[in-house]
């Protein structure tokens, strides 16, 4: 909304026109051998992201006090937590597996094959304010996805390392995955009011509308595809059940030891 004011029948315009886009251009052929290093050549850029989230948490506290008075991030937020944000998606993406170029160094590379596309506008300040409870929902579903991926990254590592390149329905699961945890992270941060959505790809409507400016943008998903992202959500529930059943037992005999003379 232009105003920032809560109006109960109404919708941020913006939501439906603008969701965050992150554009991947898809490798052919990946050198097995920087597949091989990937997590090792990435630990550089590990201590870079450490250092970038803490600034980036302190600026997030700046801005939601900032967008509850102006109804909007100041330039100078929105651009810093961008720029953080686009850099973190291009290191996601290589350890990920998704582009096989090394990231650089810097928080706005204009040639560099993953790239961001958020876009400042007005925010809803009751949205604002209860940000932290609105994103819940959104931040289970993207938390099971990508723990879903990694418990199975090393068995998507051995199939790009042996192939040399990531299959397309592996592709294509993998980029919608750290597409919607680009989203959740946009919502989060309030770069944007709309909400994450599109963890199985875009739909008709947006594929038919849109031209191709990469390989997620739009982001068209096979059946194969689409039933891969649904494997990461069941394999994430399945071992936060797991890890939540065996924290309870852990918990129990703890307890029942330390009861007895």
């Amino acid at each position: 909304m232009a105003d920032g004011r809560w109006s109960p029948g109404r919708k941020e315009a913006d939501a439906d026109e603008f969701r965050p886009v992150l554009d991947i251009v898809e490798p052919g052929h990946q050198r097995r051998l920087t597949v091989l290093l990937r997590l090792l050549l990435l630990i550089p850029h590990f201590i870079v992201l450490f250092v970038l989230h803490i600034a980036a948490f302190f600026t997030v506290i700046v801005g939601w006090f900032a967008a509850l008075v102006l109804g909007r991030l100041p330039d100078p937020v929105f651009r810093f937590l961008a720029q953080f944000l686009g850099y973190d998606m291009r290191v996601s993406a290589s350890q990920m597996l998704l582009i096989d170029r090394y990231p650089p160094f810097a928080l706005t590379p204009p040639d560099y094959p993953v790239q961001i596309d958020v876009r400042p506008t007005a925010l809803n300040r009751l949205s604002v304010l209860f940000r932290i409870f609105l994103m819940i929902p959104a931040a289970i579903v993207q938390s099971l996805a990508v723990y879903g991926w990694w418990a199975l990254s090393f068995v998507w590592w051995v199939i790009t390392l042996v192939l040399g390149r990531m299959p397309r329905p592996l592709f294509e699961a993998t980029a919608a995955t750290l597409r919607y945890r680009m989203r959740f992270s946009a919502y989060a941060m309030m770069l944007t009011p709309a909400y994450p959505k599109g963890l199985f790809g875009d739909d008709d409507l947006a594929v038919s509308q849109g031209h191709s400016r990469s390989a997620t943008r739009p982001l068209v998903m096979s059946s194969a595809g689409k039933w891969l992202v649904v494997l990461f959500l069941v394999l994430g529930i399945a071992g936060n059940v797991t890890t939540s059943v065996t924290t309870s037992t852990t918990s129990d005999d703890t307890t029942e030891l330390s009861g007895r003379p």
